[in-house]
């Protein structure tokens, strides 16, 4: 049977056109594939930017929330108070106000408070050491120090204590006190006996004192505080 000539073209035909259907379909496969690997950076770049403009909107939500919050604007308001009281010195009405800041919502504002406050504190520390002038003034310093356990401190105002009034007893016998307290027996001795000679009541009170317990064991301890025992042994 034979195929009349103009079939045979059609077919041709359509079979041309299918074959380049089908490598424009591969040609455009391979460009994206292509496309993709050539613009996977930029992608990367774009999620980076994407990040950043995500975060800036969250802050900006952020502060808007801490806008229209009442909590926020209290604190915020209790803060500029407390900067104005810092920077008027008076540092008790700023730590106060600052300790309320330091529990709102805002952690900005808490951290800012935070750092203003050990400010504010080591102002009023230094503003509550007196200047001491007497001594009186330097011998309760240095017990108070003696009862910190402020050992150099204690011995530093009774130095000045002692070299401003030399013939206080009161100062020699918190002296003996302070010379047992650190282990000192020869200087607690010397110290102590200096307190009996220039007040000799001095002795009964280190009987019963426990500050003197490092000497208990001493004979010259017991010799100076009971005289008498020795006198009849005698």
């Amino acid at each position: 049977m034979d195929i009349p000539l103009s079939r045979i073209v059609v077919a041709l035909t359509s079979l041309i056109s299918s074959a380049r259907v089908v490598k424009m379909a591969r040609i455009g496969r391979t460009t994206k594939r292509g496309s993709e690997r050539k613009s996977s950076g930029p992608s990367r770049k774009s999620k980076s930017l994407k990040h950043k403009a995500a975060n800036a909107v969250a802050a900006h939500a952020e502060a808007v929330r801490q806008m229209v919050d009442p909590h926020f604007e209290q604190q915020l308001k209790l803060y500029e108070q407390a900067v104005q009281h810092f920077q008027q010195q008076k540092l008790a009405k700023a730590k106060e106000l600052l300790e309320k800041v330091m529990v709102g919502p805002s952690k900005e504002l808490a951290d800012r408070a935070q750092v203003h406050l050990r400010i504010t504190e080591q102002r009023m520390a230094k503003q509550a050491t007196p200047s001491l002038r007497t001594p009186e003034e330097h011998y309760q310093a240095g017990v108070a120090m003696m009862n910190l356990g402020r050992w150099d401190e204690a011995r530093d105002h009774l130095l000045r204590a002692r070299k401003l009034a030399p013939k206080a007893d009161f100062v020699f016998y918190a002296m003996a006190a302070l010379d047992c307290l650190t282990g000192e027996a020869e200087s607690a001795m010397e110290n102590l006996k200096t307190a009996i000679h220039l007040r000799p009541e001095n002795r009964y009170h280190a009987r019963n004192d426990e500050d003197f317990a490092f000497l208990q064991e001493d004979p010259r301890f017991t010799e100076l505080l009971y005289p008498e025992r020795e006198a009849s042994g005698g």
